[in-house]
């Protein structure tokens, strides 16, 4: 047996991913598995009304056909003992902070990308072993104390980790090496590779990009042409080559707030809320590029003397959006400063801070239906600002004397200028799909 040096890389790094399987329904039975081990048992919300929508399912149930996204009632007609289960949001995240504090033990390089998997960089681990000692250990430690599987990706890079986790699930585990690329991944449709959705992939048909192969050997300025510096990232993942590092993040952030000293004492309810809505549409921003959502709000409230106060409410449901965030925004100002007093500092904090794939279980009680359309309006509106300024979308809109209005205006202006954005651009981005 070679030296345990013989096992990493002398430049280069190794990276593991660790994919909880079927996360929801298996912490389900974990937790009474006399009740759920073995069945086919699905996690969505409105169980009693049968018009949720399946979030997650067990094995058991994907051997019979449902499918996550799948509609209740569809899912029951499929199979009409599927036992539905409500979910249960603190108990997945005693769960993942549990199966994640195991990972932890191994490295302090671990980047959480949802509540169900996360990556590590253990090139400095060795003192526990070989990669593959390390993986079947956390893999082990995993079911003997929480009760649930998980596959694990050994690579070189992000990428390939995240392609070798899912090679095998349930509990699987394996190795993908750049050497293996050809072999492994180059027979496989485009729509395969991590970061490649359903329209991107349409659009590689389109022009006889059939397989990871073909996209391998595609000619780059084809590729930048037709999907801009996207094209360059899709030849270099397809040849297996990913430099972005592990973020470790152990922490997540408790808060995003956003303050402004006025230039000018504000003394009327529609200058505030202007202000107001300038706050919310910042914060929400910072809370969109962090991948996060919010169930909690609070406003501050600064007068010229420099007595400052601060009111804070819970939210019906975790939201990412503008609107809500304002509209909230606007009810605590209305409750707690019915005075026409002067106002020099105004700040608008979210609060309650959970990782959008987690929030959207909640969502799912609530409007699932809607977020989408949300989300893509929303989208292109951040794209059109990155791309264009801060003034492009909104800040023009808070000129006006209709605070009520200014909402309304955005969304006009927003569909407008996704549609000519569409046109310009005529592309459709990965994380569109």
């Amino acid at each position: 047996m070679g030296h345990i040096d013989d096992y990493y890389p002398a430049s280069g790094r190794v990276i593991l991913h660790v994919d909880m399987n079927a996360f929801y329904c298996s912490v389900h039975e974990a937790e009474e598995p006399e009740l759920y081990r073995g069945k086919p048992t699905a996690v969505a919300g409105s169980v009693e009304l049968r018009k949720g929508v399946i979030v997650t399912c067990s094995y058991a149930a994907r051997a019979l056909g449902i499918r996550t996204g799948m509609n209740v009632r569809q899912a029951l007609r499929l199979y009409p003992d599927l036992i539905i289960i409500q979910p249960d949001f603190h108990l997945y995240r005693k769960y993942s902070n549990a199966f994640m504090n195991i990972a932890y033990a191994y490295t302090p390089l671990l980047e959480a990308t949802s509540i169900d998997e996360c990556y590590l960089d253990i090139t400095g681990s060795k003192q526990f072993g070989t990669p593959l000692d390390i993986a079947k250990e956390i893999q082990n430690r995993i079911r003997e104390e929480l009760s649930l599987p998980c596959s694990v990706g050994i690579a070189p890079n992000k990428l390939l980790a995240k392609m070798a986790s899912d090679m095998k699930k349930p509990s699987g585990l394996s190795v993908l090496r750049i050497r293996d690329v050809p072999n492994v991944l180059w027979g496989k449709p485009c729509a395969e590779l991590f970061g490649i959705g359903r329209k991107t992939a349409e659009k590689l048909r389109k022009l006889n990009i059939l397989t990871i192969g073909d996209l391998a050997k595609a000619d780059e300025h084809l590729l930048t042409s037709a999907f801009g510096v996207t094209g360059a990232w899709m030849k270099r993942a397809a040849n297996g080559i990913d430099h972005a590092p592990v973020v470790a993040e152990r922490e997540q952030s408790k808060s995003i707030g956003h303050t402004t000293t006025l230039p000018q004492d504000v003394t009327s309810s529609d200058e505030a809320k202007r202000v107001l809505l300038n706050l919310s549409d910042q914060v929400a921003r910072r809370l969109r590029r962090k991948g996060l959502m919010a169930s909690g709000i609070q406003i501050t409230l600064r007068t010229p003397d420099m007595k400052t106060i601060t009111r804070s409410k819970q939210l019906s449901v975790p939201t990412e959006n503008t609107e809500d965030i304002y509209r909230e925004a606007c009810v605590l100002y209305d409750r707690h400063w019915k005075q026409e007093r002067p106002l020099r500092l105004l700040g608008v904090t979210l609060q309650q801070l959970a990782r959008k794939e987690e929030a959207a279980i909640q969502l799912d009680l609530f409007d699932y239906e809607k977020q989408p359309k949300k989300e893509s309006l929303t989208r292109v509106m951040d794209e059109l600002r990155n791309k264009f300024g801060e003034s492009a979308v909104l800040t023009a809109g808070m000129l006006g004397d209709d605070p009520s209005s200014l909402i309304r205006d955005h969304k006009r202006r927003g569909t407008s200028l996704q549609m000519d954005f569409a046109r310009e651009h005529g592309q459709s981005r990965n994380n569109e799909d």
